[in-house]
């Protein structure tokens, strides 16, 4: 009975890359969820609560850029 292994090939930056988008798309689903949620129960407020929602959603979308970067940066540990 022969075993098979899956190999990794290539180039693990791109592994690392994949890992890393992970939390920040886990991250603007919650933000935009919530954002609606708050729209919802309060319309009066819209304004600053989209305000709010595009600054966070642009901080985490920065979290994802850093981890696009950061196998570039430190090719090889």
């Amino acid at each position: 009975m022969s075993e098979t292994l899956a190999a990794v090939t290539g180039n693990i930056g791109t592994i690392g890359y994949g890992l890393a988008a992970i939390g920040p798309g886990v991250g603007i689903g919650i933000i935009f969820g919530n954002g609606v949620q708050a729209i919802a129960r309060q319309p009066e407020a819209s304004g600053l609560i989209r305000q709010n929602m595009l600054l966070g959603f642009a901080v985490i979308e920065a979290l994802a850029l850093i981890g696009f970067v950061a196998p570039f940066i430190f090719p090889k540990a």
